[in-house]
């Protein structure tokens, strides 16, 4: 394995420029932190550029990291090691878990979203926190969504932050960022998918909707929700039923509630 001791090697400071860009990795360019989010990526056919190791914690051929880091190497990956202090330096974490990587993606258009049959499709219309975006990436590889696109300021799912929290769903479910509303109306329209827009208060309550057929649910920001077009877009709104005094949920909460709902139904219908 090739070894680097500085900190002022060319590697780390592009690691670490990746790790200052908390909302934004460069286009196609994703830093993975972690052996499991590495893991993830090498299953499903990633390509891991470079990964860094731990060489206190990589020393023995039998231990975990210096499996992942043989599989790698056997993908075509460049593969290093660093003492802990220069781990630091490369890791966007305080206490870096023994392995950072840098990998490549091409990220899906909104027609991969919306592609297959009985689409169940979530729409992130400005959902700033992007460990929220990353839970609900998730949440919806756990419950068998069909797609995920981000809209209108919301964080970058491709940021190492919402990597981290998606856990390698991101790799799982097709994610097209950086569209518009008026993009995602389009693409439901011509794949004939209703669009339901999740409210706080007023909409029908979750038990009620259909959510069998081809749906996309349209989630607002953590503050400000729905804007009024997303909400003119959609057909119908959802409401979770609360009890009092109890008015609201994390965005993340509520989208879980949603797709468990949606996945229950289907999983009954089939």
């Amino acid at each position: 394995m090739e070894r680097i001791t500085s900190r002022q090697n060319a590697i780390v400071k592009r690691f670490r420029e990746l790790a200052r860009a908390s909302g934004a990795a460069k286009p196609g360019e994703l830093l993975l932190d972690g052996a499991h989010l590495v893991e993830e990526a090498l299953a499903c056919g990633v390509p891991v550029e470079v990964a860094a190791f731990s060489d206190r914690e990589v020393g023995t051929a039998l231990s975990p990291l210096a499996r992942i880091a043989r599989e790698v190497k056997k993908h075509g990956g460049r593969v290093l090691t660093v003492s802990d202090h220069v781990l630091a330096a490369m890791s966007p974490v305080q206490h870096p878990s023994g392995v950072v990587a840098i990998a490549h993606t091409q990220p899906p258009d909104l027609r991969a979203a919306f592609a297959g049959a009985r689409q169940l499709v979530l729409v992130l219309a400005g959902l700033q926190d992007p460990g929220n975006v990353g839970a609900i990436v998730r949440t919806a590889a756990a419950c068998g969504a069909s797609g995920i696109v981000t809209i209108e300021g919301s964080a970058n799912p491709f940021g190492w932050k919402a990597l981290r929290g998606a856990m390698g769903g991101t790799f799982r479910v097709p994610v097209a960022a950086r569209g518009t509303l008026h993009d995602v109306i389009a693409a439901a329209r011509d794949a004939r998918v209703r669009l339901i827009a999740a409210v706080p208060r007023g909409g029908a309550p979750l038990p009620r909707v259909d959510l069998r057929g081809p749906t996309a649910i349209v989630l607002g920001g953590e503050g400000a929700g729905i804007s009024g077009d997303a909400l003119a877009a959609a057909s119908e709104t959802v409401t979770i039923p609360m009890r009092p005094p109890v008015e609201s949920l994390n965005v993340a909460i509520a989208a879980a509630l949603i797709l468990y709902e949606a996945s229950r139904q289907r999983e009954e219908a089939d």
